[in-house]
């Protein structure tokens, strides 16, 4: 039996955090000289030091051809795992063995030189992942075609936008023939029909040329249809690992805790950009604020943003999930507006008798220019829809499905009908 494309045994990542201690009065700072002292004789810093694990004792085994999710909430270890696996950054304790050449792409920026131009980089990389020149040639029109830059190939790479810079990253990391690709949330970045071409273009590496796919995302509908398998991190430990149906329906669980609002900081990272910034969301119904609403009453969906620095051609989607992960319905304005500099409140309600029973989360994402995406905010919400015995009458099962609509039918006897 051939042995695994990739191993990991027992990795762990430790960092080692300074904090600069600050204080407002006299009285502190007499208080912690003492301190400081000893930190300066054991570190050699006035620093306060803080040990941080991002990985604890990692284990698995991944076949060749296999295409495996890494899930997990913010903060899980996910992108370090990533980076250990690439070779990035080397593991603290534990053993890795990968059997194949691996193409990462982890972050726009991660792999090219910003000074050379589009054409120049894709040379550099197949040289880094040891093919000949002719090689890439064979692939390099491939390439181009897929990532779509044409016009821009001779162009230094640092003036590429966001999403072209991600285009032709994940072209040529899938194109020149690596064993073992592994892909970052990057692909949030762009446009939604090259982030579904990507997702095409790894199915068909994995199911027709037999790599092995590493896919984080913290999209559960994709992650269930593109991956075989799923890895559960949480806080640097593997929670789980088995089938993709199962470890995804454990993932959501684990969230259970309902957010019927949430609010994020002004600096915040994950919650805006020089353009546009995602302030709060909430769900209402019956005029308050909620996370546990019945089946048979309305559910509003609200949230406040900004539009930063100059007017821009705007507008929002949400995209709802249940609590397997799977997309249940994504919905925003018809049309974009030009929006001046301010803040703004999009709110969508959902008919009462509409959505089935069970836990629901739902992600938030600011546009521009009708496909740019600003921000992409998963998980945002939480709410739960409870059961009213609504639709039932007698029937005491499982209703399956993610929407339950109340629809109008008819029951008669065939002889009792008109004859056609």
């Amino acid at each position: 039996m051939s042995k695994p494309i990739i191993e990991v045994a027992g990795v762990s990542k430790h960092y080692v955090l300074e904090h600069e201690s600050r204080h407002d009065n006299l009285r502190d700072t007499l208080q912690h000289s003492a301190r400081k002292l000893w930190r300066k004789v054991r570190w050699g810093t006035d620093f306060e030091k803080e040990e941080f694990w991002a990985l604890r004792d990692v284990s698995f085994d991944i076949n060749q051809g296999e295409v495996v999710g890494i899930i997990g909430r913010n903060g899980a270890g996910k992108s370090t795992l990533l980076k250990v696996l690439s070779r990035i950054t080397e593991p603290t304790k534990g053993r890795i063995a990968l059997r194949g050449r691996v193409a990462s792409l982890l972050e726009v920026g991660t792999g090219f030189h910003p000074e050379l131009s589009g054409r120049e980089n894709i040379f550099l990389n197949g040289s880094i992942l040891g093919m000949s020149r002719v090689e890439i040639r064979r692939k390099f029109d491939e390439i181009v075609a897929f990532a779509e830059v044409e016009r821009f190939l001779d162009t230094p790479v640092k003036r590429y936008s966001s999403g072209m810079y991600v285009r032709l990253a994940f072209s040529v990391a899938a194109h020149l023939d690596p064993e073992i690709l592994i892909v970052d949330e990057v692909l949030a970045v762009g446009d939604a029909q090259f982030q579904k071409k990507c997702l095409g273009k790894m199915q068909d590496v994995s199911r027709n040329e037999g790599r092995t796919v590493l896919f984080v995302s913290h999209n559960m509908g994709v992650v269930a249809n593109l991956c075989s398998r799923a890895i559960l991190l949480e806080s640097g430990r593997v929670k789980d690992v088995g089938p993709v149906s199962q470890v995804v329906t454990a993932y959501v669980q684990s969230g259970a805790e309902r957010l019927g609002e949430t609010k994020w900081a002004a600096d915040d990272a994950t919650a805006g950009n020089s353009k546009m910034r995602l302030h709060e969301a909430r769900i209402v119904s019956e005029g308050v604020v909620a996370s546990d609403v019945r089946i048979d009453r309305e559910v509003t969906v609200e949230y406040d943003f900004s539009v930063l620095g100059q007017s821009a051609n705007a507008t929002t989607s949400i995209h709802l999930f249940d609590k397997q992960g799977v997309w249940v319905l994504c919905s925003g304005p018809a049309k974009s507006e030009v929006l001046q500099p301010g803040r703004y409140r999009h709110s969508v309600t959902f008919p009462a008798n509409f959505l089935n029973d069970g836990l629901y989360t739902l992600s938030i994402i600011l546009i521009t220019d009708v496909s740019n995406i600003q921000v992409l905010k998963t998980e945002a919400i939480s709410f739960c829809v409870n059961e009213t015995g609504i639709g039932r009458e007698e029937y005491g099962g499982v209703m399956n499905g993610c929407v339950r609509p109340l629809l109008l039918w008819n029951a008669a006897a065939v002889s009792d009908l008109p004859k056609v």
